[in-house]
């Protein structure tokens, strides 16, 4: 039961006083306090032998409950200098029908349409964000035994679902022997309560990790997922982290562009981020990237700055490809990765051989095509060396009907893929436009190729 304190039931007689109100059955609920969490009543008094019964004049507050008031309603008191200028700006506005209500409802209902949307959005995600805080054990002398556990670094991560999974960078917990995470939920103990997180699986090539902690249902809140295949350059976009483990911070910016490539922790460019001028600062990273209804479309991941400050340019792992990691890495506890068991030449080994030959080579030329690799299976053929000359193997210009021009191309089109499907390849035989053909290649777990 909520109970009112004696300043909302005076206040509720001093609005019922400023407009002549009589209404005895409210009374009785100002007393009692207002169960159920209805919200309270605005007007109410009872009379008894003619008089007002229990009723403050509004001489009777002290200044500070005035203010309080008055700041609670919205109204500007700060060219009052005295009580009596309080005591009537108050007046004046029950006289003009302002109502009670709570300081957060009257901020509330200041805000315009859109500001209220973004408020109720926030309140809602803030709680699925959680800090994590990541150490390590050092010893304190060459010649103790005695570890010592030293903070490491911090970001951010957010729930994925009910079972306790939270995903965040893969350079937040890259060096960690220790990680807990704090700030999940709101409004109960168990909201206020860290928890020891464990590692289930990390895909340092796209910077994506998922930890898992053994916490109640009651803080568990996930975030709903969204899509970024449909993301248009202009639309809003908000940035939700929990850095230091302070309280929750809010950004809000635009889609700036779709499709950059940001260098990852592991050294391949992660492809497709989502570039925003919602400012990423230090310790939000592996938090959520969401959109204007507070879907997730992005993990916020790297920053470009000089200086290290955010400069308007962050940028946010695309939804989709987290999707598909996060899933693989909870059920296997890795990421699969198709593959046709084939070596191809680097980039700049591709640029001298056109250079040399003085005639393009748009695509990746096939090195090695191994026996019984699915890429032999299929017909692939790799370059050869005979009586000294160099013989140009098959030059894959398309993977599915989309054009490759790099090797990350390929891998990034074959690495989309589901193990076991059959990916079509358009390729110039012996590196000859002239000679075009079309081999369908059945993927292979990589993993499985490392063991035969």
């Amino acid at each position: 039961m909520m109970r009112s304190s004696p300043l909302l039931r005076s206040m509720l007689v001093l609005n019922a006083r400023a407009f002549g109100f009589l209404n005895a059955p409210l009374v009785g609920a100002a007393r009692r306090g207002f169960r159920g969490g209805a919200a309270a009543p605005t007007l109410g008094l009872s009379r008894r032998g003619g008089a007002l019964h229990g009723a403050r004049s509004a001489s009777d507050f002290t200044t500070s409950e005035l203010k309080r008031l008055l700041g609670e309603r919205g109204i500007d008191f700060r060219d009052c200098l005295e009580k009596r200028e309080l005591v009537e700006r108050l007046q004046d506005a029950l006289r003009g029908g302002d109502g009670l209500s709570g300081g957060a409802a009257s901020a509330m209902g200041q805000l315009d349409a859109g500001e209220r949307s973004v408020v109720e959005l926030f309140q809602r995600v803030a709680p699925s964000v959680a800090f994590i805080q990541t150490s390590v054990v050092k010893s304190t002398s060459p010649l103790s035994m005695r570890g010592e556990v030293t903070p490491s670094g911090s970001g951010s991560g957010f729930v994925w679902d009910t079972e306790g999974h939270v995903v965040t960078n893969y350079h937040v917990i890259q060096q960690a022997q220790k990680a807990t995470v704090t700030g999940l939920g709101t409004g109960d103990a168990a909201s206020m309560a860290a928890y020891d997180a464990t590692l289930v699986g990390a895909e340092p090539e796209k910077d994506i990790a998922v930890l898992k902690v053994r916490a109640p249902a009651s803080v568990l809140e996930p975030i709903e997922v969204g899509s970024s295949s449909e993301l248009l350059v202009g639309q809003s976009v908000l940035a939700i982290g929990n850095p230091f483990g302070l309280d929750h911070t809010l950004t809000k910016g635009i889609v700036s562009a779709v499709g950059r490539e940001v260098q990852g922790v592991a050294g391949r460019p992660i492809k497709g981020c989502v570039q925003t001028d919602a400012a990423i600062n230090p310790g939000n990273s592996g938090g959520p990237l969401l959109d204007a209804k507070g879907r997730l479309i992005g993990v916020n991941t790297a920053i470009y700055s000089p200086s290290g400050a955010s400069a308007g340019i962050g940028f946010a792992i695309p939804v989709d490809a987290v999707r598909r990691i996060v899933n693989q890495l909870i059920r296997y506890g890795r990421m699969l990765r198709p593959s046709m068991g084939i070596s191809v030449a680097d980039d700049q080994m591709t640029r001298g051989l056109a250079m040399r030959l003085g005639a393009p080579l748009d695509g990746v030329l096939v090195m090695e095509a191994p026996p019984n690799s699915p890429g032999a299976d299929a017909g692939l053929v790799g370059c050869m060396r005979k009586n000294g000359q160099l013989y140009l193997g098959d030059l894959i210009t398309r993977v599915n009907g989309t054009p490759v021009k790099t090797v990350e191309d390929l891998l990034t089109l074959v690495e989309e893929t589901e193990i076991g499907s059959s990916v079509v390849l358009t390729v110039h035989r012996s590196a000859d436009a002239k000679n075009e053909e079309t081999l369908t290649v059945k993927t292979v777990d990589r993993s499985q190729l490392a063991r035969s």
